[in-house]
């Protein structure tokens, strides 16, 4: 038995069924493609906003349900991201 070691436990919230409706996940993206248009000339310099881009149009469309949902949550990180390093001016 390695000491040090812990158990991992899932840090995911549960996904409940109400989270799967399209026309919220639609709503959240649309909230998304929001904030990162509110980024600036800054942002767009980055790697990370095409990513994001790329993440919020091409894979959304092609996600099944679940997978819309992670989409939106790795997005959402993504611009968190972007917004604490890209200085406003």
């Amino acid at each position: 038995m390695q000491k040090g070691r812990k158990k991992s436990r899932a840090i995911a919230p549960e996904i409940r069924a109400s989270d799967l409706q399209p026309e919220k996940l639609e709503a959240e993206r649309d909230a998304l493609l929001q904030r990162l248009a509110h980024l600036g000339d800054g942002a767009k310099r980055q790697r990370g906003y095409e990513t994001v881009r790329r993440l919020l149009n091409q894979k959304f469309r092609k996600a099944t349900l679940v997978a819309r949902l992670g989409i939106l949550q790795a997005a959402s990180f993504m611009i968190d991201v972007l917004e604490r390093t890209i200085p406003f001016v």
